[in-house]
């Protein structure tokens, strides 16, 4: 009965010591994801300064960014917990950055296209890999209203991750959290698409609104990687949009609620997307009424 004991022990003893390992192994390589520093090929796009460009800029901004970034895009905490850290969204007014300080157009351009700081780090839960789809023209009316905003002041704890904060995220517990590693860096860009009602434009919006981020790279349902966050339905002509209209479709995003007066769950960011025009609402719904419903497993 001893021997048996003994060996119990020694077996977990061993297995401690195991797990021990794999979560050390997870941590040291993990850090170095965080900390690899990117060399990214320079881009100069054309910042407009003509009112109408800044006003669009602030719909796209806002429409795109404020879901982490805030409302007024004064930076939010995204995550916090003693355990595992801190993640926050920077305050973007007035052109500034994760330190506060005012970032050049290259950060910017940087920032939301490669997912990358001013440093060179990657930036943590930023959805770069979707607004690496976001064409010079958008993107530079994006930048102009931010440099041209009133600055907000907004203290923030810095973003710092805990050792079991490294680890989990090394072992994918809170999805792909490091977008500069999903993006070819040195790729041609993508084809810009002309705006208006069509399924490409659609298609684009689609891509550069990150919906595939909780509905799935099919967009046939899915989730965010927010533990918390619920399934998010499929968008295709097999889900619950089978019988609502286009109409019924703007009218979501302008009022938060389904064509049964369902409200949209605090994960839906609904008041964001509602920034964008009729037209632009209407190209989205052409491009998912065009996806075919297939038959998947979630």
């Amino acid at each position: 009965m001893k021997k048996i004991v003994r060996w119990i022990g020694i077996g977990l003893l061993g297995l401690v010591v195991l797990v021990f390992l794999a979560a050390a192994g997870l941590y040291l390589s993990t850090s170095r994801r965080l900390n690899k520093t990117y060399s990214l090929p320079t881009e100069t796009i054309a910042i407009p300064i003509d009112a109408d460009s800044i006003n669009r800029g602030q719909r796209l901004a806002i429409a795109r960014c404020a879901g982490c970034h805030g409302d007024n895009l004064a930076g939010t905490v995204i995550f916090q917990d003693a355990m595992l850290g801190t993640i926050s969204a920077a305050n973007l007014t007035a052109g500034r950055g994760i330190d506060g300080a005012r970032l050049k157009d290259a950060d910017l351009i940087r920032a939301i296209r490669h997912g990358v700081d001013h440093t060179g780090r990657p930036i943590l839960t930023m959805p770069s890999e979707y607004y690496y789809y976001i064409n010079d023209q958008e993107l530079g009316e994006m930048i102009a209203y931010l440099k041209t905003s009133a600055s907000v002041e907004n203290q923030l704890p810095s973003t710092h991750i805990q050792p079991l904060g490294i680890v989990l995220i090394g072992a994918g517990a809170f999805g792909d959290l490091i977008a500069a590693e999903k993006i070819d860096h040195q790729a041609a860009r993508p084809a810009v698409v002309e705006p208006g009602v069509t399924v490409a434009y659609g298609d684009y919006l689609v891509r550069a609104g990150q919906c595939s981020t909780c509905h799935g790279d099919d967009l046939q349902g899915g989730k965010d990687p927010d533990p918390y966050a619920p399934p998010a339905p499929d968008l295709t002509r097999r889900g619950e949009l089978a019988a609502w209209s286009e109409a019924d479709f703007i009218q979501v995003f302008r009022t938060g609620k389904t064509p049964t007066g369902r409200p949209l769950n605090q994960y839906m960011p609904w008041r964001e997307i509602g920034r964008m025009t009729d037209d632009e609402l209407k190209a989205m719904w052409l491009y998912l009424q065009s996806l075919p419903p297939q038959s998947v497993n979630y």
